[in-house]
């Protein structure tokens, strides 16, 4: 269930120990350990939290789900509560994974809720090296850059899929009902996704403070650079929050534009059908009338009924309404 290495002095000297001996090696001088229990019960994470003094409260946020992104402050430690996301290009659902992590001086403890990809985390510390010497503050920032570049590659997606809707908008033969659902659906992708990426900004930021003493110096453009990605990711969604509102607007005008060209047609054909109606329904009559049972008569109302038809026709095509 659980995953954890070693480093001593930033070189990677054990992999996978018991989580027994986690105990043994806090504050030991440069040691960085990092523990990780995937979906662990509440008795496991209440006994981990008394062997290392960790705070109730944050053992507590670590066991409950759907916690907000967050960075609290305890005394001797940190909690941390971020979300991985991933975008199904096809569905324009958001999937999300939730991982909480301690921070108690050298030793980094993650706690994945649900599915999360934590070896993709592993490869991004095995290709900084050179980097692991700066403690938990290189651990933290690896997996900080991957869930915020997740969050990015998401909003990207987003911004995909919405410009393929745009181009749908003014197609010939639209589906009646695919623009409006693809576009609620991407809508509440989009929100859940600017509820996990902006809280992001506190989160890296207050990381950075000295006085939490996380990120040694050398660290400090590295948290920059994800701060950068977490800053345009939350623009990103905001622009993108007003396209797809944009996008509905649009296709509501565009449909009451084609309704009232639709009604327009149907109106002036129905004009040119009274026509005759109205001709035919007077000779229709069982009294006599001018011409009635002559030749001429018949002649002069199919004269009428043609005349009138075409004049209205003509007026109605000039003006765009056939």
């Amino acid at each position: 269930m659980g995953r954890s290495r070693l480093y001593r002095d930033g070189m990677l000297v054990a992999e996978d120990f018991a989580l027994e001996d986690v105990g043994s090696h806090v504050g030991a001088t440069g040691v960085t350990v990092w523990l990780d229990l995937c979906a662990p019960t509440p008795e496991e994470l209440a006994a981990l939290g008394e062997k290392l003094g960790l705070h109730e409260l944050a053992v507590e946020g670590a066991a409950s789900e759907h916690q907000r992104p967050k960075l609290d402050r305890y005394d001797g430690h940190l909690f941390v509560n971020v979300y991985a996301v991933r975008l199904d290009p096809t569905e324009g659902q958001l999937e999300t994974s939730e991982i909480a992590a301690f921070v108690a001086g050298n030793v980094l403890i993650t706690v994945r809720k649900n599915e999360f990809d934590i070896d993709a985390v592993l490869a991004r510390w095995d290709g900084s090296p050179d980097l692991a010497k700066y403690g938990v503050g290189f651990l933290l920032h690896g997996l900080l850059d991957y869930v915020v570049d997740g969050h990015f590659a998401a909003v990207q997606v987003l911004d995909d899929a919405l410009e393929s809707l745009e181009d749908t908008l003014f197609a010939d033969t639209p589906g009646p009902d695919t623009i409006q659902r693809r576009s609620f659906a991407l809508r509440k992708s989009l929100v859940l996704l600017r509820r996990v990426v902006l809280p992001m900004r506190e989160v890296v930021n207050a990381l950075m403070r000295r006085d939490l003493g996380v990120v040694e110096p050398p660290m400090v453009p590295y948290y920059q650079d994800v701060y950068d990605h977490v800053l345009r990711a939350t623009e990103w969604t905001e622009s993108l929050r007003d396209l797809v509102t944009t996008i509905l607007e649009t296709r509501l005008t565009i449909q009451g534009n084609r309704m009232n060209s639709i009604m327009k047609k149907v109106t002036s054909w129905a004009a040119i059908i009274a026509v005759p109606t109205a001709i035919t329904g007077f000779y229709g009559q069982n009294v006599p009338y001018p011409g009635y049972a002559q030749a001429a008569g018949f002649y002069t109302s199919t004269a009428v009924t043609v005349v009138l038809s075409l004049t209205l026709y003509a007026l109605f095509r000039r003006r765009d309404w056939i």
